[in-house]
Order: structure tokens, then sequence, then C-alpha cells
């Protein structure tokens, strides 16, 4: 008969009773067995007559009595255990739980120093007819009646004339601002207040700056106030401009990696010792995000201190500032190498000097200056009184001390 393969092979032949005239087979040869040898199970003989019904001996059916007892008490006793397992209390779990206190933090750490800059931090409303924008500063100077506070000129003059502008503190508290003086130059602004007794930021000194320090930039990116990032110091001297034709401005700045966005202008980019070392002023970009504004790419740049502080100090006691000049009018269409003068300021200080139109300017105080806006960028972050070296093109050094003009 053919098996399919739906029908199990039997391996095991059946068992059979081997009687004394039965004789085994003759085992086959492996290679010709067709299929597994056959297992034969030895039941002897029974003597006397066939009695499937005959009952177990006495024996035997005590101990199946005593086994089937034996079953029925273990399962008792095993469902009365679980029934009181089941029925007991849950076990009392505790998890372990802090004590409740702040962690302490270092004070050099960028938690430390953000604790400890923040409350001189301010974020600024102004507003007009025209339009609205938010900006960031920082307090400067406080006595008991009040308090003045340094910012970017576009962050207070962005948005047209008869501006409103309103500054809130940390603790949210908000009071009106009026402008004591503006140099667009630079790009900074001061602002006074009615609210004295204010911390004050601790500045610190921008020519002390290196590459890879660390920096920490606080201010109020898109409104969103106390915000802080951080970053190193990428390069230091690059020359930015910001503004318009009418109304530029030349920063000598530090490049930062520290986040800095819209609303970020004019807060504080401060050192490991939460020191200020800069403003923040510009970013670089690649292009616009889809509501309209800019956001940074690692590309930041600051007002240096050093410069600020002199420019902040003239605006508080004067209302306004001056800047440093050499006294010349560069050429604007010239590509070559350096910054070429195209006329000198009658009475200036260039005219008292060697230099003459049509020399080229290709380094101050050995600072390599590689077009005109290079040039007013090295000039203006210097000081009025300063003594400069001035290397022309075809190898002449001439000293020469800065002039000094209004914002």
């Amino acid at each position: 008969m053919t098996q399919t393969p739906d029908e199990p092979q039997n391996l095991v032949a059946p068992a059979q009773t081997l009687t004394p005239e039965t004789k085994l087979a003759e085992p086959i040869a492996p290679e010709s067995v067709p299929n597994p040898t056959p297992t034969y199970v030895f039941t002897p003989t029974t003597s006397g007559s066939d009695n499937s019904g005959a009952s177990a001996s006495p024996a035997v059916k005590k101990a199946m009595i005593a086994g089937v007892l034996s079953g029925l008490l273990a399962g008792a006793l095993g469902f009365s255990a679980a029934s009181v397992v089941g029925n007991a209390p849950a076990p009392s779990i505790s998890l372990p739980a802090t004590s409740g206190e702040v962690s302490p933090r270092a004070d050099d750490s960028i938690a430390g120093i953000a604790q400890a800059v923040l409350p001189v931090v301010v974020s600024i409303d102004v507003s007009s007819d025209q339009n609205a924008g938010t900006g960031s500063g920082f307090v400067i100077r406080s006595t008991d009646l009040e308090s003045f506070i340094l910012t970017n000129n576009h962050v207070v003059t962005g948005v047209g004339d008869n501006a409103k502008i309103t500054v809130t503190f940390q603790d949210q508290s908000r009071v009106s601002a009026e402008i004591v003086g503006i140099d667009a130059s630079y790009d900074l602004a001061v602002l006074r207040v009615e609210r004295g007794n204010l911390p004050v930021a601790a500045l610190g000194n921008s020519d002390d700056v290196v590459v890879g320090d660390a920096t920490i930039a606080i201010g109020s990116p898109l409104g969103l106030t106390g915000t802080v990032t951080s970053g190193i110091v990428s390069a230091l001297n690059r020359p930015v401009t910001a503004g318009d034709a009418n109304d530029i401005s030349f920063i000598s700045a530090i490049q930062t990696d520290a986040a800095i966005n819209p609303g970020n202008s004019g807060g504080p980019l401060v050192n490991s010792r939460g020191e200020v070392i800069g403003i923040n002023s510009a970013i670089a970009t690649t292009g616009s995000s889809v509501s309209g504004q800019s956001g940074s790419i690692g590309l930041g740049f600051s007002i240096p201190i050093n410069q600020a502080r002199r420019v902040a100090t003239d605006l508080i006691a004067t209302g306004k500032s001056s800047y440093p000049i050499i006294g010349v009018q560069l050429d604007s269409a010239y590509t070559g190498q350096g910054a070429k003068i195209e006329s000198l300021t009658p009475n200036s200080p260039a005219a008292t000097t060697a230099l003459k139109a049509g020399d080229v300017i290709i380094q101050i105080d050995g600072v390599k200056i590689t077009s005109a806006t290079e040039l007013v960028v090295r000039i203006r972050s210097k000081s009025p009184g300063d003594l400069v070296k001035i290397t022309l093109l075809d190898g002449t050094v001439i000293e020469l001390t800065l002039g000094s003009d209004q914002s």
C-alpha cells in the first residue's frame, strides 16, 4: 500500500508474541534496508485462560487507594494556601526619593554664571505707529533714583520716530525707558529708567579675549526672555558692517558660535567669570525662515566691551559720543589690495603727514588691510588720540595720531 505524505509512517512494528517456536528473522544488510528496522517487543505468554476482567490483588488495590487519597489531600492543601496568599494585603513598596534640596552648581559652571548674570539682563520692547520690535540690554550703572541700560542703536531706533520703549526685568516687572544717547557708527545706545539700586553687570576686558574662550549669550531671542546659550570665541577682529547706507555701523567684532537670534541684539556676551566681554549685535545667515526672520547658524558677532565702555561713558555724560578718524576719503571703486586714498580732509591728522591721494594702505599697526571697509573697522576699534602706524603698499610706514569726530 502506498503511503501519502499526510500519513505518518509507523516506524515501530506492532508488538507480537514470541513463542518457543518463533524464530527471529535474519538481519538485513544496512545498504538494503528499505525502511527502519522494526523493533520487536517481547511479551511473555501468560499461563491459564485469558481473563481480561480479572481483579487486581488486594495489595495493589490498597496502593491505588492510598495514591488517590494522597493526591486529593495535596490538592486541598495547595488550594487552601493559594486562597490565603490571594486574600492577603499587598506588600508595602517604597522607592528611593530625593531630599528635595536643590543640587549645588559650581559658580563657574554655565548654570552658576547664568544665575549670577541674569538679574542684570533686560528685555526691551519698542513700538511706534509704523512698527514694533524686541531686543535685549543690560544694566551698566545704577544710582538710588535711576539706572542706565546699554543696548544696540538698531534696537531702539529701528521702528521709526516717536517710539515707545518698555523695559522688562527678570522678575517680569516693567517700566518705561528713555534714550540718553545713541551712536550709530558703533551701533550702541544707552537708555535710562527711573528705578534705582539695580544689580549692575561686571564689565570685563575684551583685549584679554582669545580664540577658544568660553562664551555665554543671554537675551530675549524672538521675545523669549532670559534665554541662555553657550559656545566659544570663534574668531577676533572680524570686520562687520550693519545698518543701511544712511546709518551704517563698523564693528571690529568678536565672533562666537553661541546661538544668537533676532531679539538677542543688545544683550551681553559673557566669559567664564561672568564678565561682559561683548554686546551681541549681528549674525550671519544663509536665508530667511518661513516667518520672515533669520536664525542662527553659529556665526554671531559682538561689539567688544572695551569699545562699548568708552562710547557708553560719553553717552551718559554728554548724550553724544566721538569716534576716531585719520582724515581721508577712500576710493570705493578700488578693487586692488588694501584701501586706496582718494583725498585728504583739510586740517585733519592725515593732512599733517606725508600721506597723499593715491596712496594705498595695506596695514594698520601690523594688521593686514584688505579693503576700505576693513580700514574703517580697524580705525574705529581705536580711540581718539591713539598713535597708529600706517603701512603703505610701497613699504612706507607713517605714524599718525588719530583725531575725532562726533557721532
